[in-house]
């Protein structure tokens, strides 16, 4: 039986790709009200995701180039959703 690698959807942007890739590794997750990326402030997360970046870069990207891009998105991303109020916010 042939066995085929599930593949990602079609990414426009290599910062899509990145947050597809953060958000499949747990790294973040969207506010259920407002829809902003929230960290997860979870290290095996990040590391899950870096290690995705490193092993399967979308094609014609280098894995060096996925890493850093999975890292800048991360670095943009904040623990908070700017639009939730603070006792709302997890």
């Amino acid at each position: 039986m042939l066995m085929t690698k599930e593949r990602r959807p079609a990414i426009r942007t290599l910062q899509g790709w990145a947050i597809g890739v953060l958000q499949e590794a747990g790294a973040i997750h969207e506010c259920g009200e407002h829809g902003w990326a929230k960290d997860r402030a979870d290290p095996h997360a990040r590391e899950r995701a870096v290690d995705i970046a490193r092993q399967d870069p979308p094609t014609r990207v280098s894995p060096a180039v996925a890493v850093a891009e999975v890292r800048d998105v991360l670095d943009s991303i904040g623990d908070t959703c700017p639009e939730c109020a603070p006792e709302h916010d997890q």
